[in-house]
Formats: C-alpha cells, structure tokens, sequence
C-alpha cells in the first residue's frame, strides 16, 4: 500500500478554501464520494464517503485508492486486472458498477454500487471523481470477473511468470531488454518501444523493434535521444514518462499541434511504424520512474483496451525491478573495477624489455579482490616485478593489496637485499602495520649482465610458479625458491632461486584466477596454461596475453585475475617471427 503523501482534513480538496464550490460539491452528493488524482491517489473525500468506510479523513488521503479499498467478496485484495473501475480509471471515461467491495477500516468489507468519471475544475489539477454507496448483499455469483482481453487467465499468469524468472536472472540491462522484446512480441503486439531514463535524467528511445512473423526486426533510425520530460503534459507517453499511470493511445493522439518534443516524436514514430493502437505502461522501480514501455499494433488486427492495461503494467512493473537491479549491479561493478584499476600501477619502461600486464574483475561485482602485479625500478637500476594475492574477495581485499604492495616498493627500495630478504621483512611486518591476515606473492629482481644477458632471482611466498616459455615453444614451470605464504607466522628461513632468461623468452607471472577451476585440480589448471603458452610462444607480447586469457581462463571463474609478462630481447635471427 501506498504511504499518505499529505495530510488534508476530509471534505475538501487541496488548497481549497471551505467555500470551494467543488469541495461543496462533494458534500452536496448525499452519498459516498471521493477524488482521486491521476497516480490514482485520493485527494479528496467527502464526510459521508468517511461514514461508509469506517476511516478518517486522514487514513485515506494520499494512499492510493485501489489497494486501500478494492477487495474481492473474501476480502482479498483485487487484482489490477479483475478491477473494472480501474480500468476504467486507466481509459478516462465515465463507467459504473454495482458488484464490488471496498475495505473497511475495522476489517470488513462493504458491498457497493460506484460511479467514476473524469473531474477537474479551475486552479487544481486533473482528476477522477468515484461515486459510491452500499447495496444489499448480492445472491453468490459465479460468473467469471472480466480479465485482460489479451491472454486467457493460465496464459496471463504463465507470461508473468516468465517475465519474472527471465529478467531477474540477468544483471545486464542489455540483455535484460533483449529478453523482455522476446516476452512480448509478437506474442502482445508486433511493436515494442522501451525508452529509458538515463541516470543523468535524459530520455533515450533504446529499443524500437518490430515482429515480422516470428523475426524481430530492429529500427535503430528510430532510436536515440529524446526532448526532455514535460512536467504537465497530458499526452500518454509524457504521462508515463513521470510515473502517472498507464494509458491507451493511436495516431490521432498526436496529431494535434504538440505540447513537447516528445509529443512531436512519438507523431514520428507512428508516423513511421503504422502502429493504429498502442498501450503504453510507466517502467517504475520501488525507487524511481526508469522509463516506459509502449506495445504497438500495426498489423495485427484490434485495438488495445483499458482490460489489456492491468497486464502490460505487471510487465512493465517486472522489468523496472529488473532493470533497477541490473543498473545497481552495474554501478556496483564500475565502482569496484574503477577503485582496483586506480589502485594498480602503470609499468615501467625497462630498455631492451617488452612488459604487459592485464587484469580481469571476477564475474561479480562484490568480488572485487586482492589480486595485483608490480613492476618498479630499484635503487641500483635493476628491476622489481612482483605479483600477489591478499586472501579475501571484497573491497577490504583490496585496500589490503594496496598496502602490501606499497609496504614492498618501500623495503625492496630502500634495502638492497635479495628477494628473500625483502618478502621476510614484509612478512614480520604484516600483521602489525596492515589489516592483511595472509597474503600470497612472488618478488623477483630482473637485471642485465654485462655479457647482455637477463638474469632472474626470485621468492615464491605460497603462489603458483612462474611461468617460462623458450622462443621455441619450449614451457616449463620455475619450482625452486618456494616458501610458506605471509602471514603464517612461520620463523622458517626464506630461499631463493635464480636463472637466465634465454633470448626471446617469455616470463609470466599470474594469479590463481587463471587455473583453478571448481572440479578441476590445480595440476590441470597448471597444465592447460603450459600447453597454451607453448603454443602462443611466437605472437607478439600483446597478442599473446590477449589469447592466452581467452583459451585459458576457466569459463565459470568466480575470481579476479592479474597477470604480467615479459619478454626478453630476440636474437636477430628470431625477431621477424616476433613482430
């Protein structure tokens, strides 16, 4: 149920005086009577229509009017669908009826006889006046409630229920639209317009797509940016745009000379689909007002009606829910992936050495993590590279790998000391300076000889092996200098390990992102990543770890991925087939 938004006394109507004829008006009826404003919120109600309900004026002003009091003979509340003076409400006309049920306000219900019409009057905006008073209890009736003219009932419930499944199972807008075009043409209509509401509250005509036969055809011409949200427009669209209610609409609507940009639009879209009846739903979260979905018939034979209303709201009430999830996941994720990009650091440039690194965010958005790669260079020239993985996958993950990382530029800078050495002073540092419980890496100093070879020294704290491909395809995995990960407070002493880097080779360090794999052992991870490299060996850098990631990195990942290659000069013989 709606919450009241104001809090009038009964009988008059906003900002009338006493004296207000209209508000005179209503006391004037001699029975039940209250208005309701174009959100279908009651704005105004009478001293008798209070008597009837059993509820003060203040229980009913502002909430709105169908959930407050439309009840079935059970005292169920009435479906948008079974509810003629809703739809009658929906289509501005004049209907009346003599078979319903309003709520009470201590819990019964009260048979009633009603009347609806449009009412305005000078100086207050548009509204619908219900007329009603209590009737004898009716003979059970076992007549059927009119419902959507569209689908039988067990196909209108069965569409629903798809809609509901399909879009929530998505967190890409994209395809979360994709997916309701699918729903609903050509099965409502053969045209589906959706306009969306940007978060800079701009309009954007998305998806305009047309059902021929079973193929949907899509019309970009008629997409792209759309004139501002009028504030008073009475037209459909510009209506639903704000979040009024749902309405029925042809080309005449719009023939008129126009209020808005929008109303001259929308005259080019039917213009230019032959759409000659339309229904069109607000696209509404519990948060906001996202946009509004418009179904179009061209082709197919028959109007909408106000009946077909109830269910293209339902739709449009689903895919709002869906879209606000979709777009929450992806602020979420622009966020995380924004802060880990910030918090990496760019590479240096090492004369004779080509280097590339790349990270990948796990697949959900709150598993941004600790995974990070470093490159720096030492005080006496040479060159620091580093990878790592703070345990942990969430944002504290990451503040924690941005303070491990700093921590090791400060000690492999200052101190010059072998790999071990600096990963040891690190470790006996962790738990006291950082917020970091364990913590795996590999710290590795690269330097030039004098004969112009490259020269590899390095610590494993705990993480997968480094990775090294010949120019000839020949991969084999650097085991030694393997030690316990930090944090485990063990007082064993730390190794290292050296080799030459052979011309033309390829080093790559990696984390765990890029080989485990949920019922998979880490060998076969460890071996798919050799057999892939091997084969890659003669690409260049770049292209090599592009395709490296796309054959190797397991396809239901749940983990982020950090990665850094380098690449040793060739010797001339060998270049060309680098480059």
């Amino acid at each position: 149920m709606a919450g009241p938004d104001r809090t009038d006394t009964h009988g008059a109507l906003p900002g009338a005086a006493p004296a207000d004829p209209a508000g005179a008006a209503l006391e004037a009826l001699g029975t039940g009577a209250y208005v309701v404003n174009e959100q279908g919120r009651i704005v105004a109600v009478n001293v008798r229509g209070t008597q009837l309900l059993r509820r003060t004026a203040e229980e009913l002003l502002g909430h709105d009017a169908h959930d407050l009091l439309h009840r079935d003979a059970h005292g169920q509340p009435l479906p948008q669908s079974q509810c003629g003076m809703r739809q009658a409400f929906h289509a501005g006309r004049t209907a009346q009826g003599d078979e319903d049920y309003f709520a009470l306000g201590d819990g019964s219900v009260l048979p009633v006889a009603w009347l609806v019409t449009p009412f305005g009057h000078p100086g207050h905006e548009y509204g619908t006046l219900v007329v009603f008073h209590a009737r004898p209890v009716p003979e059970p009736d076992t007549r059927a409630r009119p419902a959507s003219a569209l689908l039988p009932e067990i196909d209108r419930l069965a569409l629903l229920a798809a809609t509901t499944a399909r879009l929530t199972s998505t967190l890409d807008v994209d395809e979360a639209l994709g997916r309701l075009v699918g729903l609903v043409v050509p099965r409502l209509a053969d045209w589906i317009i959706i306009d969306l509401i940007t978060e800079r509250d701009e309009v954007w005509r998305t998806v305009v797509t047309e059902a021929d036969g079973d193929t949907l055809i899509g019309h970009e011409e008629l997409q792209g940016p759309m004139p501002p949200i009028p504030e008073r427009s009475p037209m459909p669209l510009s209506r639903a745009l704000r979040g009024v209610a749902s309405t029925l609409a042809g080309p005449e609507t719009y023939q008129g000379a126009p209020d808005s940009g929008i109303a001259v639009e929308q005259r080019r879209l039917f213009d230019a689909t032959g759409i000659h009846s339309a229904a069109i739903a607000p696209v509404r979260s519990t948060r906001a007002v996202l946009g509004a979905l418009t179904l179009g018939r061209a082709k197919q034979p028959g109007d909408f009606n106000a009946a077909d209303l109830p269910l293209i709201e339902d739709i449009a009430r689903r895919a709002g829910l869906a879209l606000d999830n979709a777009r929450l996941y992806q602020r979420q994720r622009k966020v995380a992936e924004t802060m880990q990009n910030h918090l990496l650091p760019q590479m240096p440039r090492v004369p004779g050495l080509q280097m590339t690194v790349r990270y990948l965010p796990a697949p959900d958005a709150s598993q941004v993590g600790g995974d990070w790669y470093d490159a720096f260079s030492l005080s006496d020239g040479a060159t620091a590279l580093a990878i790592g993985d703070v345990v942990g996958h969430d944002l504290e993950a990451a503040a924690g790998m941005a303070q491990v990382r700093n921590m090791l530029r400060a000690y492999a800078w200052a101190l010059r000391e072998p790999p071990s050495q600096i990963v040891q002073r690190l470790d006996e540092a962790l738990n006291h300076i950082t917020d970091v419980s364990m913590a795996t890496m590999i710290l590795a100093r690269l330097e030039e000889t004098d004969t112009g070879q490259w020269h590899l020294t390095w610590t494993n704290a705990g993480h997968p092996p480094p990775l090294l491909i010949t120019h000839d395809g020949l991969a084999h995995y650097l085991q030694d200098g393997h030690n316990i990960l930090l944090g485990a407070s063990s007082r064993a002493r730390r190794t290292d390990a050296t080799t030459q880097l052979p011309p033309g080779a390829t080093l790559l360090l990696y984390t765990d992102g890029l080989i485990e794999e949920h019922g998979h052992t880490l060998d076969a991870g460890l071996t798919r990543l050799r057999q892939h490299a091997a084969a890659l060996a003669h690409r260049p850098l770049t292209s090599f770890t592009d395709h490296l990631l796309h054959r190797v990195r397991p396809t239901a990942n749940d983990d982020d991925v950090a990665l850094l290659a380098l690449r040793t000069p060739a010797r001339a013989t060998d270049a060309r087939t680098l480059e």
